[in-house]
């Protein structure tokens, strides 16, 4: 399970690990020097560690390791660490973002007046690091050893984001989730073989620290988005589609409202 720490990934973890699966629960926190000016940014440099302590009080079995992303020999060290501690890996939830606001236009600030800043090859490079190319390492990494140890059985789920004109004011998180998505669709085609399901999860708006009533506000007047949803809730679907009850279900993406 990667970026454990907080949100949707949290939860997930808390989900999996009540259901009996064990979890390693991934995380990094960028240092920074400075502190966290929102809720949102708080808890995404929360360290990863409090979510294992929780599964660890709720009777659950969890183990955290502490993973940069963006390193492209990090995938490999994640499933090291999975199979020390817990085992062969059977389930990969690709939720970690390196999440950040660009844009093409001259605004310094969205709609909701969270900062923003122009599209860069440095903005590119970070989100298309932890969003792509981290998930597409990882999901090779998760095929190569689940062929290694004849395994039959496996699931495969990503998180996206975007709408049907990209994601404008953060144009990069939108392109490298729209990659993430077609490398898991790509997986779950060559990897039916091997019993593996791949499925992406495009969850809505949800409270993980940045929802405003502005942003209540918008959704409750929006024709497309109808729920400010909560993590646990959108955890449950992913629960699901790691389930067995879910054996047929792949090669879809899941839009939550």
């Amino acid at each position: 399970m990667t970026g454990a720490n907080q949100g949707i990934g949290a939860a997930t973890a808390q989900e999996l690990a009540a259901r009996g699966i064990a979890v390693l629960c991934t995380s990094y926190v960028q240092p920074s020097g400075a502190e966290p000016a929102d809720e949102y940014s708080r808890r995404r440099a929360t360290d990863g560690r409090r979510v294992v302590a929780d599964i660890r009080l709720a009777g659950g079995q969890a183990e955290h390791f502490e993973a940069d992303l963006s390193d492209p020999g990090a995938p490999a060290r994640v499933f090291d660490a999975a199979e020390e501690l817990l085992g062969g890996v059977d389930i990969l939830v690709n939720n970690a973002s390196g999440w950040l606001q660009d844009t093409f236009g001259p605004g310094s600030a969205d709609r909701f007046g969270r900062p923003v800043q122009p599209m860069t090859a440095a903005t590119w490079s970070r989100q298309f690091a932890v969003d792509t190319m981290a998930p597409a390492l990882l999901i090779a990494e998760f095929a190569r050893r689940h062929r290694a140890r004849g395994a039959t059985w496996g699931r495969i789920v990503g998180l996206t984001s975007a709408g049907d004109l990209g994601f404008p004011g953060e144009v990069s998180y939108g392109a490298a989730k729209a990659a993430q998505t077609d490398y898991t669709l790509s997986a779950a085609a060559e990897l039916a073989e091997a019993g593996i399901t791949a499925n992406v999860v495009h969850p809505p708006v949800t409270d993980t620290g940045w929802i405003t009533d502005e942003v209540r506000r918008f959704v409750a007047d929006s024709s497309t988005l109808f729920h400010v949803a909560q993590p646990a809730e959108v955890a449950r679907t992913i629960a699901f589609l790691v389930s067995d009850e879910a054996a047929l279900i792949t090669g879809n993406v899941l839009t939550l409202r």
